[in-house]
């Protein structure tokens, strides 16, 4: 085909990040992407905040510290279920009810409509698979990781690229900032997005690996890109689905543009984009 995807402003390459439980440390996380012009995603169980304002001891936060943490950060907040269980182990009805109920409280706590989110302990079905879409979410990230940086086609089976305790990770990092899709020819030069995820609360657990130095690198080392889109998961997912959602002639010389987005691409390797509701051709 001779039409490949581009970020926003032509950028080959996006970058995100999936966190999850709502835990203290993720304070700490924040700083750290605000500082390096990051973003990324929050996944929240509203069942399992912590009882005591400023109580860390549990590990959670309060409802009003996940307020204070998380609204008008410009981060993302998103489904974990209600409660965290596995939710491929529950009835069918108790399913719908973890979802719907998290999703619903996180709305009203951020006056935000919730479309995404992650599988607790990364567990699901075919069965889980079914409620999600029937409950209005769009994506949900399993822990599969893949190593690469291909773009997800099964948004309610999301994989990741790795996790931040992967061993390649700044491996990773390294060919995702100094190689690019722009350098590739034909289908290579499809772009590329970096997705990592874990949990917080990991960059405490074992000191001898000094976790917390690790991300402080990584966010460090991938930031400041100008060829990269730094995005949290639900910009990523809208842009990728707005970009699918154009219509494209059989000879591939004519494209509409139906959505309310700008969408950039490449066209036979030279760079355009078409506004909302626009159609351009190609001689």
């Amino acid at each position: 085909m001779k039409l490949n995807m581009r970020f926003p402003d032509g950028k080959p390459k996006a970058l995100t990040f999936s966190y999850d439980d709502g835990v203290y440390q993720d304070l700490r996380l924040i700083s750290i992407f605000n500082q390096y012009g990051l973003k990324g995603t929050f996944n929240l169980n509203s069942g399992s905040f912590g009882q005591m304002p400023g109580d860390r001891k549990s590990g959670r936060m309060t409802k009003e510290d996940v307020v204070s943490a998380y609204k008008d950060s410009g981060h993302e907040v998103a489904v974990h279920a209600f409660t965290h269980p596995h939710l491929e182990q529950l009835p069918n009805d108790q399913v719908t009810k973890e979802i719907l109920a998290d999703r619903e409280n996180l709305e009203q706590l951020f006056h935000t409509i919730v479309r995404g989110g992650a599988y607790p302990f990364g567990s699901y079905s075919d069965e889980v698979v079914g409620i999600l879409k029937n409950c209005g979410i769009r994506y949900f990230r399993t822990t599969a990781s893949t190593e690469q940086f291909t773009i997800p086609i099964d948004w309610l089976r999301l994989p990741a690229t790795c996790h931040h305790k992967n061993k390649r990770l700044m491996e990773l990092a390294q060919e995702f900032v100094t190689d690019s899709p722009d350098l590739k020819e034909g289908w290579r030069r499809e772009p590329w997005l970096f997705y990592v995820w874990g949990h917080s609360y990991e960059f405490d657990q074992n000191t001898e690996d000094n976790n917390w130095d690790l991300i402080e690198r990584f966010a460090e080392f991938v930031s400041g890109k100008e060829d990269v889109w730094y995005a949290t998961n639900i910009e990523i997912y809208d842009y990728v689905t707005a970009f699918r959602s154009l219509e494209i002639s059989l000879s591939e010389k004519i494209i509409h543009n139906p959505t309310a987005h700008t969408i950039f691409f490449e066209y036979e390797t030279e760079k355009h984009h078409i506004n909302p509701g626009a159609t351009v051709c190609f001689a």
